[in-house]
């Protein structure tokens, strides 16, 4: 089963509009509408923004027997040489760049405790999209810093999900894909105003998407 965990009710109406669903439960906080899509066995997750949720999210669509999690959703950009407004991306590392024991254990910004690297490694399946490493934390801003510690990570695309839902899915051992349409890019103006006027262009663009993306995870 393809446990897809998505943030906003937008987003996950993507497949759920396109999805025959059979069964719906509460687990962790979460609803979780089970049924088929293209001629997959899905789970579909709206989990809310950011990380706690994410995360819950995550555990509820492993707990109800998902052998793959999906996440797909609009995201930012953080440079205009490397994203494009409307463009699909293939999530191929994730960190969460708000995370930090630098100052106990000497370590990177965004390296989990346990951990040794500061990325968690994502599954990419055989997609024509160009690959990016995304930078997850529970903040959306314009912010200079974070702009710069994000850039300064290797960070190409910033959210609130994606990197929480690789470290349940790393303790899970369940492989987790995550593809992102870009709605904003920093430098070109006011995320906010961005992100408002393009947010259901990237949509539409991933709905386009969405069968070719669930036929290549099996």
């Amino acid at each position: 089963m393809i446990g897809c965990v998505i943030a906003m009710e937008r987003e996950a109406d993507l497949l759920l509009d396109q999805m025959e669903i059979q069964d719906t439960k509460t687990l962790f906080g979460k609803t979780v509408h089970i049924g088929r899509a293209f001629g997959k066995d899905v789970a579909v997750v709206s989990c809310g923004v950011g990380k706690v949720n994410a995360a819950a999210g995550a555990c509820a669509a492993i707990a109800v027997g998902a052998d793959v999690v999906l996440n797909f959703g609009a995201a930012g950009g953080l440079t205009p040489e490397n994203t494009e407004i409307g463009e699909v991306y293939l999530i191929e590392k994730a960190v969460q760049y708000d995370f930090d024991l630098h100052e106990i254990n000497n370590v990177p910004v965004g390296t989990l405790d346990g951990e040794t690297e500061n990325f968690l490694p994502l599954f990419c399946p055989p997609l024509p999209y160009p690959r990016r490493a995304l930078g997850t934390g529970d903040r959306f801003d314009d912010s200079p810093a974070d702009h710069a510690l994000l850039r300064s990570l290797g960070c190409d695309i910033r959210e609130m999900e994606g990197a929480a839902i690789a470290q349940v899915c790393r303790y899970a051992g369940v492989p987790f894909v995550s593809v992102k349409a870009i709605s904003d890019v920093y430098g070109s103006g006011s995320t906010t105003e961005q992100f408002r006027k393009n947010c259901a262009r990237a949509l539409l663009e991933l709905k386009s998407r969405l069968p070719e993306i669930l036929a290549s995870l099996g």
